[in-house]
C-alpha cells in the first residue's frame, strides 16, 4: 500500500430509515392532526350547508327595515304609529315578539296585524328551471322574526330586527340594528 501512512481507513456507517422508536412517537403526532383537520372539515362543510339559510335570514332582515322606513316614508301612517303595537299608551303597529315570516298584508309593511300567510321560496327541480312542474316550493315556516322599535328621543328610534333561522339542527340568529329618524 503506497501513499498511507499506516492509519486504517475507517468507513463511516449511515443509517438508512427511521427506528422503530421514532415511528411510534410520529404516528400519535399524524393521528392527531389528520383528526385536527377532519374536525376542521366538518365545521366547514357544515357552516356552508346553514348558508343559504343564513343569507335568506339577512334578506328577511333588511325587508323588516326596509318596511319600517316605508312606513314612515309613505305616510300611511304617522311618526306616533311607527312604534310597537303594545307601547304604553301609544299606537303603534309592527307586532311584539318573535312572528312568523308572512306575506305583507294590504298596507304593504311587514310584521303588521293583517300579515298573510307564511312565505314560500320556490327553487328550480331537477332540471335546473324555475317556473315548470318540478319546482320544489319550501315553506318559511321554520323562521321567526322580530322587530322592536324603542325611543332614542322624539324624533329618533332605534330599530332592532332579529330573524331566527334553521341551522343544523338548531336555531341561527341573525340581528341587525340601526336607527330611524322622524325626518326622512
Amino acid at each position: 500500500m503506497t501513499g498511507m501512512t499506516g492509519k486504517t481507513r475507517r468507513t463511516r456507517r449511515t443509517d438508512a430509515g427511521f427506528t422503530l422508536m421514532e415511528t411510534l412517537i410520529a404516528i400519535p403526532i399524524l393521528a392527531t392532526g389528520l383528526l385536527t383537520l377532519g374536525a376542521v372539515l366538518s365545521v366547514g362543510l357544515t357552516r356552508i350547508g346553514a348558508s343559504g339559510n343564513l343569507s335568506l335570514a339577512k334578506e328577511k332582515a333588511a325587508e323588516a327595515v326596509e318596511s319600517v322606513f316605508m312606513a314612515r316614508d309613505t305616510g300611511i301612517v304617522s311618526w306616533d304609529q311607527v312604534r310597537n303595537i303594545t307601547s304604553p299608551g301609544l299606537s303603534g303597529i309592527f307586532l311584539d315578539g318573535p312572528q312568523p315570516l308572512r306575506t305583507t298584508g294590504t298596507d304593504g309593511i311587514v310584521n303588521t296585524i293583517d300579515d298573510g300567510p307564511v312565505e314560500t321560496v320556490v327553487a328550480p327541480g331537477l332540471d335546473g328551471i324555475i317556473g315548470n312542474g318540478d319546482d320544489v316550493i319550501e315553506s318559511l315556516d321554520s323562521y321567526t322574526r322580530e322587530i322592536t322599535i324603542s325611543d332614542i328621543s322624539a324624533s329618533l328610534r332605534e330599530i332592532r330586527v332579529v330573524v331566527k333561522y334553521p341551522s343544523n339542527g338548531t336555531l341561527g340568529e341573525f340581528v341587525v340594528s340601526t336607527y330611524i329618524s322622524r325626518f326622512a
